[in-house]
């Protein structure tokens, strides 16, 4: 089964996100395709401030969640533009997932799956299988998902990404942003 997305093919980190960005090789894309910095960098030009902050939001997640990268990079921007969504990544971004696609992903059971969304969550149908563990948060261990607010700094602050990794921690399963 194909999927549309960003970063690494077999990642055990997935985000799902509900759109794609307005640019066609993206509409119709049709696998999970590697990105560089240039990708990102024209990415952010041609789709708007909204892809900018997708992109800051979860390079600072990852940076949190894993301390090991200081070791290799000076700050999440430094991570961003080495390494972020990048071939050696061991975390994706799937995009526009329909719901029956997304129940398929679900049976990976070492994976960490992660919804941006509330809306979109409902939308895939989950957010009512889900723990509330507050307004912006929700949890299925069993299958290692997280539900969270969409990756913009409005929505996920500082204080909630740090939510976000206790959470992703709590699965306790090895993780690390890169494999090499």
């Amino acid at each position: 089964m194909k999927y549309r997305g960003l970063g690494a093919e077999n990642a055990q980190l997935t985000v799902y996100i509900e759109n794609t960005p307005p640019i066609e090789q993206y509409q119709q894309l049709n696998h999970i395709q590697p990105l560089t910095y240039q990708d990102i960098v024209n990415i952010n030009q041609l789709a708007g401030n909204g892809w900018r902050k997708v992109f800051n939001v979860y390079a600072k997640f990852l940076f949190e969640l894993c301390p090991n990268l200081l070791d290799s990079f000076k700050s999440w921007q430094d991570f961003r533009e080495a390494a972020l969504l990048h071939q050696h990544a061991n975390h994706n971004l799937l995009m526009s997932l329909p719901q029956e696609r997304f129940t398929r992903r679900l049976s990976h059971t070492n994976n960490i799956h992660i919804v941006a969304g509330k809306g979109y969550a409902e939308r895939l149908g989950i957010a009512a299988n889900c723990h509330w563990i507050n307004p912006h948060f929700a949890i299925d261990k069993e299958k290692h998902l997280i539900v969270c607010p969409y990756f913009d700094y409005r929505q996920l602050t500082n204080e909630r990404i740090t939510t976000l990794c206790q959470l992703v921690r709590s699965f306790q399963l090895e993780y690390q942003a890169i494999t090499k």
